[in-house]
């Protein structure tokens, strides 16, 4: 191993416990390459006041789950004291960061506390890649990484560990002498050459994951980078456009299945999970050669149960028997919002509500679980609007059902219109999808939202005689607190 150490640091959403693949790739290739490099994670420690996933679970979303049972807690040290005790003891010649931006202001505290060490401090991430101009001004960031990182990480601790010029990198912004040298963006990588993923920096706890109200010993397999659609709220086609502007390739790319096999024997046999996540921002947009093709392998080595996620109109009876072959546990598909003109005018997104809806049938035949997606609250929306999404939900029986604020993230269409229609200003902060960004708009409030989202799932199953019930346990009073508490254990009971 060479004399140079890298000190990831992770800030997280509190308790989410998925494995971020960023970070299982860009270790192997630092390892690869003979560098040292430890992480800082932030999972465990009390940076919210309820998790993440604790307010899924209050808002009927997620079944009730103990990751106490496999002695997962909170930290009760300070985060930012154990923070500069890391850097104390491991004294690190690169401080690497990530950041999305849900956690951009937990982030840059976390650089702040350890500033006095004066360490280079490289940022990446997806929002790094999407407003590069607002990270690399930040007083505590000295680098910033655009684009994949596998690449231009080992190539700036190559220079750095000999001692070199590191300013001509591609995909590398650095700050020198009071000037920002800004690089070309490099060729996309070939996905079915990366590294195998490698857990060895998290703690073996972060595999634990909750399904369905149980925990499980999950891995988590990159089928894919990018996707191929263009939804407005997203920041895939912002970073399509940023690759394909600069020359650099096809930003989706697939892996194949010969491929996904090699990786997954390799990570069965190394971390013996009981359960797997095939990471793809739509399984199902392979084709049903593909699948097949990758079915058989997996059923004849693997056929661990597994989970995935895909979108309604890339369903078809052959590919979804294909998945009840190979041991397709769970599905998870987006609706997002049921009226069609809205959805092609606002989302981008083009099918009939019918498509979804046989799509969904055909899920159910073949006995497989699924959640649905919804997002409430786009711009103009109207709570009649959202109530087409909710009819679209009665008509289908998923296993749970998510309903999320939308939320502006910086880079994507939508928030750029927000902006212009004066809906949001570059201060709004976004926190999390289940709390959104409270937007400037007549058409519906905040906290009317806020209502919708916690009886959606209310609306989406029970009895239409109850519906004047649930419109009580929308409000935040005394009354419609004790309403839904009421109408909450009654949907425990029967549908969970």
């Amino acid at each position: 191993m060479k004399d140079f150490k890298v000190l990831f640091i992770y800030p997280n959403t509190m308790m989410a416990t998925l494995v971020p693949v960023s970070l299982s790739v860009l270790y192997p290739c630092l390892k690869e390459h003979g560098f040292q490099a430890e992480l800082f994670d932030t999972t465990y420690y009390k940076t919210e006041d309820i998790s993440f996933e604790e307010r899924r679970v209050e808002l009927l979303q997620l079944r009730e789950f103990n990751l106490e049972e496999k002695g997962v807690s909170y930290l009760e040290s300070d985060i930012y004291a154990d923070l500069v005790k890391k850097v104390e003891d491991y004294k690190p010649n690169l401080i690497a960061i990530t950041i999305v931006e849900d956690v951009y202001t937990l982030a840059l505290s976390l650089l702040d506390a350890i500033k006095q060490f004066d360490i280079p401090v490289v940022a990446g991430g997806v929002f790094v890649s999407l407003c590069p101009a607002e990270v690399i001004s930040k007083e505590n960031i000295n680098i910033i990484c655009l684009g994949e990182g596998e690449e231009p990480l080992v190539e700036l601790c190559e220079k750095m560990f000999r001692g070199e010029d590191y300013t001509d990198i591609q995909n590398l912004w650095v700050k020198k002498n009071g000037q920002i040298i800004k690089n070309p963006l490099r060729k996309l990588l070939d996905i079915n050459e990366s590294p195998y993923i490698d857990y060895g920096i998290f703690e073996k706890k972060r595999l634990y994951r909750p399904m369905q109200g149980q925990i499980y010993t999950m891995v988590h397999v990159e089928m894919d980078r990018g996707c191929p659609y263009n939804c407005t709220y997203c920041e895939a086609p912002a970073l399509r456009k940023l690759f394909k502007e600069h020359g650099c390739g096809n930003y989706y790319r697939r892996k194949t299945p010969a491929r996904i096999m090699e990786e997954l024997r390799h990570l069965v046999k190394k971390y013996d999970p009981d359960y797997i996540n095939f990471n793809a921002e739509s399984f199902l947009a392979r084709s049903a050669r593909e699948l097949k093709e990758l079915a058989e392998q997996y059923k004849r080595e693997i056929n661990l149960p597994f989970w995935c996620q895909s979108r309604p109109e890339t369903v078809t009876e052959a590919k979804i028997k294909i998945l009840k072959g190979m041991n397709c546990q769970n599905l998870q598909f987006g609706i997002e919002q049921g009226n069609k003109e809205f959805r092609d005018r606002v989302l981008n997104r083009h099918y009939s509500n019918e498509k979804v809806i046989k799509a969904l049938e055909i899920v159910e035949k073949y006995g497989i679980k699924y959640t649905v997606n919804n997002i409430i609250g786009f711009p103009e929306e109207t709570r009649e609007l959202i109530f087409d999404t909710i009819n679209v939900n009665r008509q289908i029986n998923p296993a749970t059902i998510n309903c999320f604020l939308f939320t502006p993230y910086k880079g994507t269409y939508l928030h750029q219109y927000c902006l212009e229609k004066g809906y949001l200003n570059n201060a709004t902060e976004v926190h999390q999808l289940v709390d959104g960004a409270k937007l400037n708009m007549d058409s519906i409030t905040y906290e009317e939202l806020k209502g919708l989202q916690r009886t959606f799932p209310l609306y989406a199953k029970m009895s239409e005689d109850e519906f004047d019930q649930i419109r009580i346990a929308e409000r935040f009073d005394e009354e419609g607190n004790g309403m839904f508490r009421r109408l909450r254990k009654v949907y425990y009971e029967r549908y969970f």
